[in-house]
């Protein structure tokens, strides 16, 4: 028999999912697991269409293979892809492929590059995101690194990747670890999304007082028009959610304490590191860090007096202005993102296509949604462009809807609801559009203090004062 196309090391629900997606467009694979009871899943739950091996002999699962050899990793990140490479390399011919399609950092993916390059073996870092479903059915693939290699993936990439109009939701991110570097920053703005999408819940259920069937409603109709994504489609269902274990609505019976695994705050690292600001980003994983902390957030709330809510008079009014200021902190937050990306594909040499970023991302996705179109329309006409908020067309969305963020953001300061995510949208927005923002004065403290130096508006140079004291 000749051998399988390819292998998948990881046979968890996600690697599982994947390796039959993979073999329903056609393709032979092999997968591998130390835990027989996912080997014997991965037959078990098959299809008799399926060309597919499982083993728990990492040399059999090698030997299994054609040339050259291409390998999927769906392995936690950090250590454990480190000890696959390490156990799987001295197996390996040179010319062969190792695909890591965890959520690997970047500068790991880089420094695996160049180790598995010295032994003459390709390796790739791609992003997938769909979650398990998508992995099943069609996720979103960000592949990046080597283009021999990716030359050589890509008829497969494409035959299992989302679709959207009959295109693949797939295509080369740029060199190097820029995969994984789209990825993080793909993942960076879900935490922002999903923060401004429990503050509009939050508003909507405070404020309006809107019961969870309300909500619902309130949901669906976002999603049936411009605001329709993945992750509003997703929040409509949960108010819809009963407790299996109690009678009422399991959404609230779920303590507020939100976890994470890492990559929103890389990006906002990544974002300090080489200077893009993306405060809505930050803000969100902020907010996360700040929610675990909810024994001293119930003393705090006994400590100060009860917040008084101040209902809007005109409450369908209310319900429409909440949903526009959350569909453009919504396309800030993607702003931020891109301007990260465009900034990081210089400073590190990716090349990453933007146009090409947010085509992919329109299906398959967690971040799918139907502003992309507007995005893969701007770059598809300027693929130079900097920011998105650049963009005139974007330009007139915004100005449409500017007026309901600063509405909302006031009603909530007003009243003492959180809503730190549309308070930086807002106030990123307002800094981004302003001509003279007031950090000459904070220049004049700088000089003042640390002889730090500062530029003039009237002349060019570096310039330095010995500034007056008046002691009074």
């Amino acid at each position: 028999m000749e051998g399988y196309n390819y292998g998948m090391i990881g046979l968890g629900v996600m690697g599982r999912n994947l390796l039959y997606n993979i073999a329903d467009n056609g393709f032979s694979v092999a997968g591998f697991d130390l835990d027989e009871e996912k080997v014997k899943q991965l037959h078990s739950d098959a299809t008799s269409e399926m060309k597919i091996k499982g083993t728990g002999s990492l040399a059999e699962f090698v030997e299994a293979l054609e040339a050259p050899r291409k390998i999927i990793l769906m392995v936690p990140a950090g250590k454990p892809v480190d000890a696959v490479l390490e156990n799987i390399s001295p197996l390996l011919s040179k010319g062969d492929i190792v695909i890591d399609a965890g959520n690997s950092y970047f500068k790991d993916t880089d420094r695996r590059i160049s180790g598995m390059a010295s032994k003459g073996l390709h390796f790739m870092g791609i992003g997938v995101s769909g979650g398990e479903k998508g992995a099943r059915k069609g996720p979103s693939i960000m592949p990046g690194g080597d283009s021999e290699a990716f030359s050589l993936l890509k008829p497969m990439l494409e035959s299992i990747a989302a679709k959207v109009e009959g295109e693949a939701c797939t295509a080369y991110m740029g060199k190097g670890s820029a995969g994984n570097y789209v990825k993080m920053v793909h993942n960076g703005i879900e935490y922002a999304i999903m923060q401004l999408i429990s503050e509009a819940y939050d508003l909507l259920k405070r404020g309006v007082d809107l019961s969870n069937d309300e909500l619902y409603e309130v949901f669906r109709e976002w999603n049936n028009g411009e605001m329709n994504s993945f992750l509003i489609e997703i929040t409509r269902d949960i108010f819809k959610q009963k407790d299996s274990l109690g009678n009422s609505d399991l959404l609230d019976q779920i303590l507020d304490k939100a976890g994470a695994k890492g990559t929103g705050k890389w990006t906002s690292e990544q974002a300090m590191e080489i200077g893009v600001s993306i405060p809505t980003i930050d803000i969100a994983v902020t907010s996360r860090i700040l929610s675990a902390y909810k024994d001293e957030r119930i003393q705090a709330s006994e400590l100060y007096a009860d917040k008084e809510i101040i209902t809007p008079e005109d409450k369908e009014l209310f319900i429409r202005e909440v949903g526009e200021a959350l569909y453009l902190s919504t396309l800030i937050s993607y702003a931020q993102g891109l301007a990260l990306l465009i900034k990081a594909s210089e400073e590190y040499d990716f090349g990453i296509p933007l146009k090409d970023v947010v085509k992919i991302w329109r299906g398959g996705c967690i971040i799918r949604s139907l502003l992309l179109e507007k995005f893969y329309a701007a770059y598809t006409q300027n693929p130079e462009l900097t920011n998105i908020l650049l963009d005139k067309d974007i330009s007139e969305l915004v100005k449409s809807k500017i007026k309901s963020l600063r509405k909302t953001a006031a009603f909530a300061v007003t009243n003492g609801i959180p809503s730190l995510g549309l308070q930086t949208a807002l106030g990123y927005f307002d800094a981004y559009t302003t001509k003279s923002l007031p950090v000459n004065l904070i220049q004049a403290q700088r000089d003042y203090f640390g002889a730090h130096t500062y530029q003039r508006i009237d002349r060019e140079g570096v310039f330095h004062t010995v500034w007056n004291s008046t002691n009074q």
